[in-house]
């Protein structure tokens, strides 16, 4: 029999039914011309529908359900409309055995959604708030939580119950931007229950911000930076859990290699002794006032031995650790899974994708309760969630299935190539809530979790 490439077995493999697939690390480490492993996971995706408006939004294992809800255009309490470009999010233990979710949505330059909770009244960004019940299966009521903020990308939860949304932009006033009234760049802390103080923790740096993750020991705050060159921070707050006192904002080093590339020409397994350098101006947002480049945190970073990492996104705490992934890192551009090790300060490569065929650019990220991670794919033509070991096992978990012709708010068109984002597990773990940025829609997802990685 002539042997199929590997490359066209899987593509063939995810067209006819996007079989799930187990790689084991040390498959990815062989020889050009060695076979992928395969191993179980929940088995192969098959459109489900969704128990909502009765579409084929997703696919999903055998035995998986899920339910659609706070969709762009949807009315919230108050009679506002839901806005859309749903990205990060997280989700806590409600009332009366709700989940609370604050969304995230990555609105760039314009009116604020509700001017009432607004910062920038000539930006369109912002937060949601939705309480979903678990045992009806539904949203109860959604409300706006912070507006008036620029390209809320993603951001993380605090040990002390409140959301912290980042800014993915250092836009300000100028000629360039004449409707902003504030610079931006920031990090907010969006209550759970309550209004926001609509002042930005300056001091824990004005980058092109994307995800953070907060140990619950120290408070210390790690932060990602969305940039091909970009650096892994941490804040240290000078009053655990009050943030807005101000601290200390460092960039990774590696020690001993100074400026190390760490974007390329890595093996999965190594593992590097790291040390922090300190920021002098973190609110300094450009290296190049003229040029405008966003790097004035980073530079000053890499000038005193920061690490260079590739457009770090997601991050997540779990058990010690954090988890982050740099979404081009690699060879071959498709993506990295990094530990760090906070007692022992070790940073340890996971996973590094070899192909969009395995992996396309992992995004948003969320450590499951029982310990494996969920990676939200954002560069491939038909974007997936993916399940992975923290010794580097991969098993693809979800795929974007939704083609509308009208059916819910008049929306129509193909949208199998967006992007999902804000993964995050209920408090119980059995519902895995994910959005799809546009058109904008969130899931909540449960099933037969105990079958497979997640």
């Amino acid at each position: 029999m002539r042997r199929t490439p590997r490359r066209q077995f899987l593509q063939q493999a995810a067209l006819a039914g996007g079989a799930a697939i187990t790689v084991p690390l040390q498959s990815l480490l062989s020889a050009a011309g060695g076979g992928v492993s395969f191993a179980d996971g929940y088995g192969g995706l098959q459109p489900i529908k969704d128990e909502s408006t009765g579409l084929p939004l997703l696919q999903l294992p055998e035995g998986f359900r899920y339910v659609s809800f706070g969709w762009a255009g949807d009315p919230m309490d108050g009679g506002l409309r839901t806005p859309g470009l749903h990205d990060g999010m997280a989700a806590f233990e409600g009332p009366d055995g709700t989940v609370s979710l604050i969304r995230n949505h990555e609105i760039s330059v314009g009116r604020p959604f509700d001017p009432s909770l607004a910062y920038d009244e000539g930006a369109g960004g912002g937060t949601t708030t939705i309480a979903f019940d678990p045992k009806a299966g539904r949203a109860i009521s959604t409300r706006s939580s912070l507006s008036g903020t620029l390209r809320n990308c993603a951001g993380g939860t605090t040990p002390w119950n409140s959301w912290l949304t980042c800014e993915e932009t250092t836009l300000g006033p100028g000629a360039d931007q004449p409707t902003l009234t504030k610079s931006h760049g920031y990090i907010f802390e969006v209550p759970l229950e309550g209004k926001p103080s609509l002042e930005p923790l300056t001091e824990m740096g004005r980058f092109v911000h994307e995800a953070v993750a907060v140990d619950p020991e120290t408070s210390i705050v790690y932060e990602t930076e969305d940039q091909r060159r970009s650096g892994l921070y941490r804040f240290i707050p000078r009053t655990p859990r009050r943030l807005s006192n101000g601290g200390r904002l460092q960039m990774l080093a590696v020690a001993g290699k100074p400026r190390l590339d760490l974007r390329t020409s890595q093996r999965m397994g190594t593992r590097y002794s790291v040390n922090w350098v300190d920021i002098a101006e973190p609110t300094k947002a450009s290296a190049d006032p003229i040029a405008r480049d966003s790097s004035g945190v980073f530079t000053q970073g890499f000038d005193r031995g920061g690490a260079i990492f590739g457009r770090l996104e997601g991050a997540w705490y779990s058990s010690g650790r954090i988890f982050v992934t740099s979404t081009d890192g690699g060879n071959a551009r498709m993506g990295q899974v990094w530990e760090l090790d906070i007692k022992e300060q070790e940073l340890r490569l996971v996973f590094e994708s070899p192909g969009v065929d395995v992996l396309g650019m992992p995004d948003n990220l969320v450590v499951s309760p029982r310990g494996g991670l969920v990676l939200c794919e954002d560069g491939t033509p038909n974007p997936c969630m993916h399940g992975l070991t923290r010794d580097g096992k991969i098993v693809r978990f979800a795929r974007n299935n939704a083609v509308l012709n009208g059916e819910r708010s008049g929306l129509t068109g193909d949208f199998r190539s967006r992007e999902f984002a804000g993964a995050t597990f209920s408090p119980d773990g059995r519902w895995l809530f994910v959005n799809m940025q546009s058109p904008g829609i969130t899931f909540a997802i449960t099933g037969p979790w105990e079958r497979g990685i997640l």
